[in-house]
């Protein structure tokens, strides 16, 4: 059988806003070097847009279906050491908050976009919290996730 790598799930929201596909794909590259086994789930719409934005693989080697992942994570068939969640609405803010309750690893939790701060008020889990009022430009929120990783 072979050995399993450390996995890292990097969980993505609707792509509305652009700085979440480039921050997924730069932590994806920082993961892949450092070793990490890389998952990233999504919608369909936001796994579209990594496919075309990395049609090798370089970066998003493995997608899953975001409902598909969570059904992974709750039956026990997934599970990662390390899950990212990008939030930029409430949405976002769901699916963190059914991320801890299903994973007991590390959760860190990118909170961005124009509502940055009143979203980051919202979530009342433990967790790993970045925030940044990022939308167009990815600067602060890669330093900080540079950080953090």
């Amino acid at each position: 059988m072979e050995e399993e790598r450390d996995e890292t799930l990097i969980l993505l929201g609707c792509p509305e806003v652009p700085v979440q596909q480039a921050l997924a794909l730069y932590a994806a590259d920082r993961l892949n070097e450092a070793g990490k086994d890389v998952l990233i789930a999504g919608n369909s719409a936001v796994l579209v847009l990594l496919k075309v934005s990395d049609p090798k693989k370089v970066y998003a080697k493995k997608m899953v279906e975001l409902d598909r992942c969570i059904e992974e994570l709750a039956s026990g068939e997934r599970t990662p050491s390390t899950c990212i969640v990008f939030a930029h609405n409430d949405a976002g803010i769901s699916y963190a908050t059914t991320i801890r309750y299903l994973f007991e690893g590390r959760l860190i939790v990118i909170v961005f976009g124009r509502e940055a701060e009143e979203l980051a008020e919202q979530l009342e889990i433990p967790c790993e919290m970045i925030v940044e009022k990022a939308v167009h430009n990815p600067g602060k929120l890669r330093k900080k996730l540079d950080e953090v990783l």
